[in-house]
């Protein structure tokens, strides 16, 4: 069985050209993994998403856990029995949705008692337990168990916080089961503070984890504020592995991320926009529910392979929408994870030609002109 591991290729500044190995095939990065929250990307069938280009999703550890159950899955084959997906598979902590979703939650040294928001039925996640449940999911990517600090917080709380989660992480990396193929990643707290990211790298570093991903961004602080903690934090993780920036986002937050060194990503934002009609475009987001598409015969994008960009008009696409027909989201969805996935392709090849930053620069400015007028 192949081990897991991680390759580089090529680099233009700080971007990298690489590729992950799992026991269920390579993620070439820089990579965009869709969200698959309950072991379904919203919308989507499997095979669709393969068709984008994407080689890897994630699942989440509270929802799974909680519906249809982590031994459940684990008795049905794993997550990529389960939902036939035959790829990668990256599957969160858990940490982030106890502390947003989950009723009448109490933290302590052992872990997060909470009440399910489903049911209210009681539950303890701890590090312990978290490893347990991602491995039953037969996760590829395992992440630490950790507390996503919340922003603002002052330094003393972004201290507080980040040094619990480096003692869960060391009792993360003590439950997890290695396994050819399968690795584990450390998650690098402390707000927006420098001293701070840089302790939890130390501390993540000196444990020693297969990849490294930072967390606590994309949570309220601005995309200067993240680039700024980027900045400080990717020249402390190791080269030789994996960075991954969690609920990472926009397409300008992920190229900018690249340039500073960033490998992985993911974000329900492409999935949650198709559903509510925005379309991902060069130009910018394209909201259907505009009555200005009503009479567009033109494609959603003109270079997009998406069935939505082949097959039918802004005029259809703004009708399902009107409609409320199921078939509006399934068709900007698709689009929109064909998009992230042509970003990405983009960027990977741009690394290997030596002109990131002219991708880079040109996607920001075709952007910034907006979505074209209607004929």
């Amino acid at each position: 069985m192949t081990a897991f591991g991680f390759e580089v290729f090529a680099t233009d500044g700080a971007a990298r050209l690489g590729r992950v190995h799992t026991a269920h095939g390579p993620m070439d990065t820089p990579a965009f993994m869709p969200v698959g929250t309950a072991a379904t990307v919203k919308a989507m069938t499997p095979e669709s998403v393969a068709s984008t280009g994407a080689q890897t999703i994630l699942g989440n550890t509270y929802h799974l856990m909680l519906r249809p159950g982590a031994e459940r899955v684990g008795r049905l084959g794993g997550l990529h029995e389960f939902m036939n997906w035959r790829g990668p598979i990256l599957t969160d902590s858990g940490g982030f949705q106890v502390m947003s979703l989950a009723k009448l939650r109490k933290m302590s040294e052992e872990g997060v008692a909470f009440q399910s928001h489903i049911d209210g039925s009681r539950h303890l996640l701890t590090p312990e337990r978290s490893m347990e449940i991602q491995n039953l999911l037969d996760a590829d990517i395992t992440m630490a168990f950790d507390e996503c600090t919340p922003f603002p917080a002052t330094p003393e709380q972004a201290a507080e916080s980040m040094r619990l989660s480096m003692r869960w992480a060391r009792r993360s990396r003590a439950a997890f089961v290695d396994r050819p193929g399968y690795g584990l990643f450390g998650i690098v707290q402390g707000g927006v503070y420098p001293d701070l990211r840089a302790e939890s790298a130390e501390a993540l570093c000196g444990i020693g984890f297969d990849g490294y991903a930072i967390g606590g961004l994309a949570v309220g602080e601005g995309q200067e504020l993240m680039f700024q903690t980027l900045d400080v934090t990717t020249p402390l993780l190791p080269a030789d592995r994996p960075r991954y920036l969690m609920g990472v986002g926009k397409p300008s937050d992920i190229i900018g991320a690249v340039l500073r060194g960033v490998d992985m990503f993911d974000c329900v934002m492409p999935t949650r926009s198709g559903r509510t009609a925005q379309a991902f475009t060069r130009r910018g987001t394209v909201n259907l529910r505009n009555a200005r598409h009503q009479d567009d015969p033109r494609p959603l994008s003109e270079n997009c392979a998406c069935p939505a960009c082949r097959n039918y008009s802004r005029a259809y696409l703004h009708h399902l929408i009107r409609s409320e027909e199921i078939l509006g989201p399934m068709l900007l969805t698709w689009h929109n994870i064909q998009f992230y996935q042509d970003v990405m392709r983009g960027l990977r090849a741009a690394i290997a030609e030596g002109r990131v930053r002219q991708f880079a620069a040109q996607a920001l400015a075709d952007e910034a002109l907006g979505d074209i007028e209607p004929l």
